[in-house]
């Protein structure tokens, strides 16, 4: 068979696989990619900085439940991508990197853009504590058999991204195409573990006997996609659900057993009812640190008197944080498929639990009768809780929602309902500023069909507004919403409650607040840009914006105020011991 090169193979490797879109930057290493693309099904998504290709490839497999892939450039472009590969490896995001490196023949000689200072040709030594595995490809011949161990380990077990870096003169090489023929029979998914029947009896008899269980939800039940098969165990058994930041909108936020988010901006009712539960159901969650309120037992989780059921795809996140008394590493989906068969043969008729059904609505109403002031408050800048209710107003139920850091993810979290499972995209285990507003490009470009908004603060849309170039290059109609309080809103508020100043916080110019008019930026890039001038006027241009069909950017002046919290986070006590402080207002 005639040999052909391999970056025209990847192309057709790529193509069979089912990939539709590439995320990236150009440069000297991969342009043979690119050639090769040309006339190709898969579109090229141009980018104008790889972070803003990684969080919008990272976004774009949240929404598409597929690896995503990124092609890189090497050094600054590996770099400049790191951080968004980073962020998909804390969260469990699928994504293949192949990222172009110097030729294989000048090892040693410290080419043009070589990170070389420790060892030689040693760049993808770089992603080797976030990614799954990291590979360097120093023959031709084994670059088909790597693709296909890259998209299986990526997508296998506990998801993540992982790289596969290539010496440019590689794309450029012919070999046999027999040698992709042979791993294009490989199967496309492996079967995924479950639980055992006894298992199952065992953990669904602690439920029944449970006074007070609770089901501690986490983002791998989305990951799995699992949420259908969670709600009918939930429905089946009575039993309240509380959820981590990536778990929310696992069950519906209306809902009636869902309690809410737990930890440091959790509410009063999922924390305590936590903290009282005798057994605690986690499923797909590493009970991490802010869900956690810092691990400390008087808020959130106390495992001295409460008991552990645990299961997660990784078995180094069973027991990691809590002692666990009953332990199983399996896919969810399979699971819960098991869970609910066994549960429907050990209690034939489902439990309601009217009493507790009751406890949460009424808190709920108690709830949300707090925030209504702030809900109808007209003053501008406006109260962010009135921004979060207009957006939850308008939206149709499905709607994508990406977040980034600040009050644009807590008070999401806390207050902002989620309907429809795996529809709000946050950066939770990596907390990155400048995620949402390009993966809310990805997220759309996996969904045209759906209405993708980006909530994000001013300090996170000023991190990458170059994507807006890419959003009118590709004609992607997202929208985005700047929470713009001229400041990094949530440190502001720290420093300020904990030191009394706001150094570095705040954005001045001659003591007055300043930022970009990013309604103009907008404007500037192609885009439809408005600044709103009041309160009453957000809901009509947020109205137009989604029925405009055109990338979007909502520029609203916000408070600055805290989300209010009933957890804790182990950093207050580092600033101010035995305090009891936490943010304040810099309005």
């Amino acid at each position: 068979m005639k040999k052909q090169t391999i970056s025209h193979q990847l192309v057709r490797y790529l193509e069979n696989r089912g990939i539709e879109h590439i995320f990236g930057l150009c440069g000297h290493t991969n342009i043979a990619v690119l050639n090769a693309l040309e006339g190709s099904k898969i579109r090229f998504i141009n980018t104008r900085h790889e972070q803003i290709a990684s969080h919008a490839a990272d976004g774009y497999a949240r929404a598409k439940k597929q690896a995503s892939v990124v092609l890189s450039h090497l050094g600054p472009g590996l770099t400049n991508a790191s951080t968004g590969v980073a962020n998909a490896a804390l969260d469990s995001i699928p994504m293949v990197v192949i990222a172009g490196d110097i030729p294989s023949y000048y090892y040693g000689k410290h080419p043009h853009q070589e990170i070389n200072l420790h060892a030689d040709a040693s760049q993808w030594e770089i992603y080797r504590p976030f990614v799954k595995r990291a590979w360097r490809v120093d023959t031709p011949e084994l670059f088909p058999e790597i693709m296909e161990k890259a998209f299986q380990l990526a997508e296998s077990g506990r998801p993540g991204p992982v790289l596969v870096n290539v010496p440019m003169d590689f794309f450029s090489r012919e070999i046999d195409p027999a040698l992709f023929e042979r791993v294009s029979r490989h199967t496309r998914a492996l079967n995924k573990p479950s639980i055992d029947d006894e298992t199952a009896r065992q953990i669904v008899q602690a439920l029944l006997d449970a006074e007070a269980p609770v089901i501690q939800a986490g983002g791998g039940v989305i990951l799995a996609d699992a949420a259908e098969e969670l709600k009918a165990f939930v429905d089946h058994m009575g039993i309240p659900v509380a959820h981590s930041l990536m778990g929310k909108g696992v069950l519906p936020d209306d809902h009636d057993l869902v309690l809410g988010m737990t930890g440091f901006w959790g509410t009063e009712l999922v924390n305590g009812k936590c903290l009282n539960a005798d057994w605690v159901f986690g499923v797909g969650t590493r009970f991490a640190e802010a869900d956690c309120s810092s691990w400390e037992k008087e808020f959130t989780f106390d495992f001295d008197k409460s008991k552990l059921i645990h299961i997660d795809i990784d078995p180094s996140e069973i027991g990691r944080n809590y002692p666990v008394a009953i332990g199983a590493v399996a896919d969810l989906k399979q699971a819960l498929k098991v869970l609910n068969r066994v549960a429907r043969e050990m209690l034939p008729q489902p439990r309601r639990n009217e009493a507790l059904r009751q406890e949460i609505a009424e808190f709920r109403k108690t709830f949300v009768a707090g925030n209504q002031k702030f809900v109808e408050d007209d003053c501008f800048p406006m109260m962010p809780e009135r921004i979060l209710s207009v957006v939850r107003e308008v939206l149709p139920r499905d709607a994508i929602i990406t977040t980034d850091v600040g009050w644009n993810k807590n008070g999401v979290g806390q207050q902002f309902p989620i309907y429809t499972p795996g529809s709000i995209l946050t950066p939770g285990g990596y907390a990155t500023m400048g995620f949402g507003a390009p993966a809310a490009l990805g997220a759309k470009v996996a969904c045209p069909d759906r209405v993708v908004v980006s909530l994000v603060g001013d300090g996170g849309f000023g991190q990458n507004p170059a994507m807006l170039a890419t959003a009118v290059e590709e004609d992607i109609p997202a929208i985005w919403i700047v929470m713009n309080n001229f400041a990094f809103g949530t440190i502001a508020g720290l420093q300020k409650a904990h030191y009394g100043t706001t150094v570095g916080t705040l954005f001045r110019k001659d003591d007055q607040p300043y930022q970009a008019d990013f309604a103009a930026v907008a404007r500037a890039y192609g885009a439809e840009g408005v600044k709103v001038e009041s309160a009453a006027e957000f809901k009509e241009v947020l109205e137009r914006a989604v029925k405009s069909n055109k990338p979007f950017v909502i520029d609203v002046a916000m408070k600055n105020n805290p989300v209010p919290t009933t957890g804790h986070w182990n950093i207050l006590d580092i600033y101010s011991p035995d305090g009891g402080v936490s943010h304040v207002s810099t309005d």
